[in-house]
């Protein structure tokens, strides 16, 4: 019978030893960084119009800088971030027959409960459980999400129309950052697909000797996530972790491996994680904005001359995602495998 951690540790006082770290892979917490202002925060105001060519400036020097970046002024409504948070803090404080419905560990299924990270490869397991969506196009997925809490589907429809909107105007401005046509990313995705976790970190007991997720990249293009008001989002910069601190109605941006390859090697993915604490529980839904399965993936020509000669070799997003879904979440990037051999280390 699948457990997820939120029944497994209900009380706990210590760690299970699987979840342990090796010494050497802890979080070290007391050597991160906190500032309120550790990543770029930028107002999307005004980027149809009067302030687009100072935004566009701000969103490519974040990129090349961070690889991350916070934005306000998205024109999402409150409302809509704040049923998307309660109703995703509903579902799993439903009792655990009812959130086992959704439960399955193979990750080709579109919908799907789970727990840690890939628990047929990896050693250590991860503090969290979470809630996989397929939300692209919408109308082929909602129907096999949960129907409980009652407003579930509605609410998190809803949302995701509303952050895919904030995806597409988001790419244009990076594609402009490089100096591309606006549509380019957005005609190099193919079809396009779009998911998101909806991550829950319960409580935990001994938060220095585990993750919520340890260090990874994420293979997609950009990841638009929203966060509860509890902190736990760590990001690498300049060799040392720094803490992002949640700012209500914000989203936190950061660029995926995909960009990575369309930029040849402008714009970085960054390594980021998440710990977790002891006396709240937290909630963060990130939005996967990806390449559909057969867009072919290399450098934008347009970046590629004599002194900047391409990076990475063609290859197809289901071919790069199969490769980081086997390798798990390592420090490692998937991208090195797909180096054109001239550059590959």
């Amino acid at each position: 019978m699948a457990t997820l951690l939120s029944d497994l540790v209900s009380g706990a006082t210590h760690v299970p030893s699987n979840y342990v770290r090796p010494a050497q892979d802890r979080p070290n917490l007391d050597q991160v960084q906190s500032s309120d202002h550790s990543i770029p925060l930028i107002n999307l105001q005004g980027l149809e119009d009067s302030r687009r060519s100072d935004i566009i400036k701000q969103i490519g020097l974040a990129c090349q800088d961070y690889g991350f970046f916070q934005v306000q002024n998205h024109g999402i409504e409150e409302a809509v971030i704040g049923n998307m948070l309660s109703v995703s803090k509903e579902f799993f404080h439903l009792p655990e027959s009812e959130r086992l419905k959704s439960f399955s560990d193979d990750p080709l299924k579109t919908t799907r409960l789970s727990t840690s990270f890939n628990v047929k490869t990896e050693e250590v397991s991860s503090w969290r459980d979470y809630l996989r969506l397929h939300c692209y196009p919408l109308e082929d997925y909602m129907h096999e999400w949960p129907s409980n809490p009652p407003s579930f589907r509605e609410d998190v429809a809803e949302y995701c129309r509303n952050v895919r909107g904030l995806a597409v105007r988001l790419l244009e401005a990076i594609s402009e950052s490089l100096g591309l046509e606006g549509d380019y990313m957005n005609k190099a995705l193919g079809k396009h697909g779009q998911h998101m976790a909806i991550n829950y970190y319960p409580t935990c007991p001994q938060p220095e000797l585990t993750y919520g997720l340890p260090g990874h990249a994420d293979p997609n293009v950009i990841t638009v996530l929203l966060q509860d008001d509890v902190a736990g989002l760590q990001v690498l910069n300049n060799g040392k972790w720094v803490a992002v601190k949640p700012i209500p109605h914000t989203f936190i941006v950061n660029l995926g491996d995909q960009i990575q390859v369309l930029s040849n090697d402008r714009y970085k993915s960054v390594l980021h994680r998440a710990v977790v604490n002891c006396n709240k529980e937290r909630i963060s839904i990130p939005t996967f904005y990806c390449p559909s399965y057969d867009a072919v993936m290399e450098p934008a020509p347009q970046l590629i001359d004599d002194h900047h000669p391409p990076l990475y070799r063609s290859f197809t997003y289901a071919e790069f995602y199969e490769k980081f879904w086997d390798r798990g979440l390592n420090t490692r990037s998937s991208l090195d495998l797909f180096k054109t051999t001239s550059h590959s280390a």
